[in-house]
């Protein structure tokens, strides 16, 4: 069995959401500089690179936040479907993929893994995403976690309708996954957010673990 990690390195160069603040890593103690030993500090938003969004993020009031997410969503057997000709995951796309019944967990790898490979510095806008009735297509047949290769579920300027469908059905929603050397199949997935207090998402460390 082969462990696949599949989470982006978090750096001052990796692409944020438009408007979100810049990842800062700085190491404010040095030894060279006569520290104890060295500390650093970061800055950037909990929806940085690979990252899980919770309810609160979309929806607020009382919804749960990133810690109180069932683990057993987080981690189990997952499907990764490889979609490279489809620009938007729409129903019609989805009805041509064979997603076993009782399937729980569905990552898609698009065309966006390669933006990874590519090592892209800036935001790029035309990633693949979920169209809404591709998440109502997901939550019928009875998916729990959705996770695509980009930084966003839902295509761009278009968040609102595909967060909120997933995210009322109770669907936890993994975002910036970097799939670029997974191929389609079922793994074990282990996701493991930043266990955040009240906090609308968190950084995650992601696995994959498959032949």
């Amino acid at each position: 069995m082969r462990i696949y990690d599949v989470t982006l390195t978090l750096s001052p160069s990796l692409p944020v959401w438009p408007g979100d603040p810049v990842i800062v890593l700085e190491r404010i103690e040095k030894i060279e500089d006569g520290a104890n030993a060295n500390v650093s500090r970061m800055d950037m938003s909990v929806h940085s690179g690979t990252h899980v969004d919770a309810p609160y993020h979309f929806l607020g009031g009382n919804t749960p936040t990133v810690e109180q997410l069932p683990l057993n969503l987080l981690t189990g057997r997952a499907l990764v479907v490889y979609l490279p000709e489809t620009d938007r995951i729409d129903a019609t796309a989805l009805g041509k993929v064979n997603i076993p019944t009782g399937t729980r967990r569905v990552l898609f790898k698009t065309r966006n893994s390669e933006i990874w490979l590519r090592g892209e510095t800036t935001f790029q806008t035309d990633f693949v995403g979920i169209s809404p009735d591709g998440a109502e297509f997901l939550i019928q047949r009875g998916v729990k976690l959705v996770g695509i290769d980009y930084l966003s579920i839902a295509p761009y300027k278009q968040s609102r309708p595909t967060h909120l469908i997933l995210l009322k059905a109770g669907v936890v929603v993994v975002e910036g996954l970097d799939l670029s050397q997974v191929s389609p199949g079922r793994y074990m997935l282990y996701c493991l957010p930043l266990k955040l207090a009240g906090c609308d998402g968190a950084p995650a460390r992601v696995i994959l673990i498959g032949s």
